[in-house]
């Protein structure tokens, strides 16, 4: 324990945390799922490729946006 945490407030942020994280997981579950049905109503699917570049090039835009940050901050 932290200086000064007592254990019944260690174990309540703990299972606060699980807590969102298990309804981040559902969430996730959701989206992935009526994405799933609608690309199965629509017959609108697309390639692994063009998901995962598109999935890169944001992540790269938000890395390059968060370096920005860093750099401004020192």
């Amino acid at each position: 324990l932290r200086e000064g945490e007592s254990l019944s407030e260690f174990v309540e942020t703990a299972a606060l945390q699980a807590a969102r994280r298990r309804m981040a997981q559902e969430e996730f579950l959701a989206r992935g799922r009526a994405s799933l049905a609608k690309a199965k109503a629509t017959g609108e699917f697309y390639p692994v490729d063009r998901a995962l570049d598109s999935m890169r090039e944001r992540l790269d835009a938000r890395m390059a946006k968060h370096r920005g940050r860093r750099t401004a901050a020192k």
